[in-house]
């Protein structure tokens, strides 16, 4: 699947993931290959990102940490997420 996280700033990550999990406003929850169509609001946590290969924008340099999952961290204030046709676009403060 493939998703874009963009901040009123700048692009900061567009590429092909295998897993996604997001802080919803009633909990975490996790987007696979095909999921479901689906749009929320995001809530203050931590965006985990399961990917092959892992390329960020300059403009995201220092932003994502890799965690002890073997996932890439983004901290985010909120958000909001929409996921269709196996495509995530995620809208991040």
């Amino acid at each position: 699947m493939y998703l874009e996280i963009i901040s009123p700033e700048a692009k900061l990550f567009s590429g092909k993931v295998t897993s996604v999990t997001v802080p919803g406003i009633d909990g975490e929850f996790q987007m696979l290959n095909h999921h479901a169509a689906i749009i929320s609001i995001l809530a203050k946590g931590d965006i985990k990102i399961a990917a092959d290969s892992f390329e960020f924008s300059k403009e995201a340099e220092g932003k994502f940490f890799l965690g002890g999952d073997k996932k890439y961290h983004l901290s985010i204030n909120s958000g909001t997420l929409e996921m269709n046709d196996n495509k995530i676009n995620i809208l991040v403060d």
